[in-house]
Formats: structure tokens, C-alpha cells, sequence
């Protein structure tokens, strides 16, 4: 009898030693966190992120539309909060690390990015997506015809009977609005600060009759927006390329997730990211489902 529990329990020990040594670590590693800033785009990007990393074996959590984007993101990464985000080189390199954009060369700018990040947060960038998307500077279909506005240029005569709502964001980047006015000589009539998520609202509604708006933006390409984009005659805007921001310890954490997240790498193009925005914002789709067709499309994943 003493034989037989004896060999019992010999077995449950192996049973539970095989057990617990075919425990991936990935699923001891919990889950990787994903930020998002406010804006269709950016859910997107973390679901495409999310399933990405998901398929790598890991699990994810994702944290939608956090308010202040990159002001309240960078913060809460140096804490610990978040892992890891999508973001854009000329915002890391104005907002984040106090750079003058305008004249630096993009390959230069990315090196530095990853070299700076590395020092000063021990975090870095991880692949480049492909599009950019950068500034430009919306307004009402009614607001450029009634006063002939083609450029940006233009809209200095006119601006002081305009309102301006823009993200807070732009508002306070050295290369945003304020150089915009600078270089335009614009004093808009009134200046508010507006969620990026409700800039579009707040201009068809009437609330405000002008905008700072991204090129990958849907709105853009809907006719039914009402809504006129004013060519950057003077050349003013930088190049807004994405990327992944990464903590050091995170890639440490999950060694898979540097070999994922270079998945993204030259996946997209301005169009591929404005047709993806496109078809959540105006034809109501999921963003997940989305990502997730694409990224079969592509290959990524497996259908």
C-alpha cells in the first residue's frame, strides 16, 4: 500500500514538474501595455500592435485615447505605466526631446531619436511604419469660398475674423502653431484648445472655422466633410514619419516583442493609413477587424 501512494504521488510531482516547466514564459510575463492617443489612427496602429504581439505569443492590454496624447503618454511611459505606443519622429523630437524640426534630415532625426530615447528614458524606436503624416491646415468648404482661400498664405488677410481650435498638442509645439502663425503672419480672432478626436466636429458644427489636421486624416478624403485643405505654400510642415517607442525593460521582459514589432516596418503608405481611417471612420468598421484585414493582406498574419 505504501508503495502504491508512494508511486502516486511520484507521478503527480512529474506531472506538475512537466507542468510547470512547459509554462511559456509568455504567459508568466503578463500582458504587454499598449498606449493610444485620441484619434482613429492611433487605434488602429494598437490594434495592429496588439494582434501583432498577440501572435508572437504574448498577451496584450491596450489603453485607448488618452487625453493630451503625447503629453500625458510620455509621462506615464517614464513611470512604467505603458510599455510601449505608436508615435510620430518630428513630435518625439520637438516635444519630447525640445529639437528644432525644420532642416534636419529624416534618417539623422531617427538615429538621434533611438540614441536620446536610449540615454535619457531607456526606451528606444522600433521600425518605421512607412507613411507620414504630417501637418496641414483645414477649413470650411463655405469659409474658403467666401474668401477665396487656396493657400495658406491666403488666409492671413483674414484670419482675424477666424476661430482656431486645434490639440493641445500642436498648440504648444515649438514647430506647431505658434511657428504656423509666425511664418504665415496669422492672429486668428479667437484661439481655443480642442480634443484631438473633436477637432473635425468642432469645425463642421461651427464652433471654430479653422484647423491644424493630419494628412492621413479620412475626413480629407470624404467630399461630405465640407472641408478644404490650404497648401503649405511656404513649405512650412516637417516630416511626421510612425514608429513604435519602447521601454528597454519591456523588450527585456518579452524577448519576442523587438522581432513583432519590427513586423511594422515599411507597412504602409499615406494612402493604406487615410483608406484604413477612411473605412472605420465614415463606413463604421471595427477598428480591430480592420487591422486585423489588413495585416492578412499583407501577410503579417494568417487568415
Amino acid at each position: 500500500m505504501k508503495k502504491k501512494i508512494l508511486a502516486l504521488t511520484l507521478a503527480l510531482v512529474t506531472v506538475l514538474s512537466l507542468s510547470a516547466c512547459g509554462k511559456s514564459p509568455a504567459a508568466s510575463a503578463g500582458p504587454v501595455k499598449i498606449a493610444t492617443k485620441p484619434m482613429t489612427e492611433q487605434y488602429i496602429l494598437g490594434e495592429m500592435l496588439g494582434l501583432i504581439i498577440e501572435d508572437a505569443g504574448y498577451e496584450v492590454e491596450i489603453t485607448k485615447g488618452i487625453g493630451g496624447s503625447t503629453s500625458n503618454i510620455q509621462p506615464a511611459m517614464e513611470k512604467g505605466e505603458f510599455d510601449l505606443y505608436p508615435e510620430y519622429t518630428s513630435t518625439g523630437w520637438v516635444m519630447v526631446l525640445d529639437h528644432e524640426a525644420i532642416g534636419v534630415d529624416d534618417t539623422k532625426m531617427f538615429d538621434d531619436l533611438k540614441a536620446e530615447y536610449e540615454e535619457k528614458f531607456d526606451m528606444t524606436w522600433v521600425a518605421l511604419y512607412g507613411f507620414n503624416n504630417t501637418y496641414a491646415v483645414v477649413v470650411r468648404d463655405d469659409i474658403a469660398q467666401q474668401y477665396n482661400l487656396k493657400t495658406t498664405s491666403d488666409l492671413a488677410a483674414v484670419a482675424g475674423e477666424l476661430n482656431f481650435g486645434g490639440n493641445p498638442d500642436y498648440q504648444e509645439r515649438a514647430d506647431g502653431f505658434p511657428l504656423l502663425c509666425e511664418t504665415y503672419g496669422l492672429k486668428f480672432k479667437s484661439v481655443s484648445d480642442i480634443d484631438i478626436g473633436l477637432r473635425y466636429t468642432a469645425v463642421q458644427s461651427g464652433d471654430i472655422d479653422v484647423t491644424n489636421a493630419f494628412t492621413t486624416d479620412a475626413q480629407l478624403g470624404n467630399p461630405a466633410a465640407g472641408l478644404v485643405t490650404l497648401e503649405d505654400d511656404l513649405h512650412l510642415q516637417v516630416n511626421y514619419f510612425c514608429s513604435t517607442v519602447v521601454r528597454q525593460d519591456a523588450l527585456e521582459k518579452y524577448p519576442g516583442l523587438e522581432k513583432a514589432l519590427m513586423k511594422m516596418d515599411g507597412l504602409l503608405t499615406d494612402g493604406e493609413m487615410a483608406h484604413l481611417n477612411y473605412l472605420v471612420e465614415v463606413e463604421g468598421a471595427d477598428e480591430k477587424e480592420v487591422a486585423r484585414n489588413f495585416l492578412v493582406e499583407k501577410g503579417v498574419l494568417k487568415g
